[in-house]
């Protein structure tokens, strides 16, 4: 099997496991969502809630 084939294997079994998961940072585009993650990474979702649109 390749890695692609493997990969899209792992993603279906995620998609039947979490058809429609909950992001807990709030966000309004690709962008913000990135920045919410890299500072999740730093502090709590909590408070990059806070600071973010």
């Amino acid at each position: 099997m390749k890695r692609a084939e493997k990969a899209a294997r792992i993603q279906q079994i995620l998609d039947e496991l979490y058809p429609d998961p909950a992001i807990p940072l709030r966000h309004d585009d690709p962008y913000t969502l990135l920045i919410a993650v890299l500072l999740s990474a730093q502090t709590t979702d909590e408070r990059v809630n806070r600071v973010t649109p």
